[in-house]
């Protein structure tokens, strides 16, 4: 039987506490990622159930043009219910 100095002792102690920290964080990320990856599933799923490849829509002509249009538009719509918020709505 080994006996610990005090100072081993609350080394030992501060090794544990960080390991606990380490591994709920680690626990936590993994439930993140596999929530993300069972969306990104999802959406694959159902691209593929429509037979829509987004690579090919993509290249055709306008799609970028398409995507800037959608992006001012969610900006705007985000503006609006961000004023909403500010003027109590």
């Amino acid at each position: 039987m080994s006996t610990l100095s005090t100072e081993e002792r609350a080394e030992l102690e501060a090794l544990r506490a960080r390991v606990a920290a380490l591994e709920e964080e680690r626990a936590t990320e993994i439930a993140r990622l596999s929530a993300a990856l069972g969306n990104a599933q999802e959406r694959v799923y159902w691209l593929d159930r429509w037979r829509i490849d987004l690579n090919a829509l993509m290249r055709k002509r306008g799609a970028a043009e398409f995507r800037a249009a959608l992006r001012a538009a969610r900006a705007v719509v985000r503006a609006v219910k961000s004023a909403g918020r500010i003027f109590g709505r």
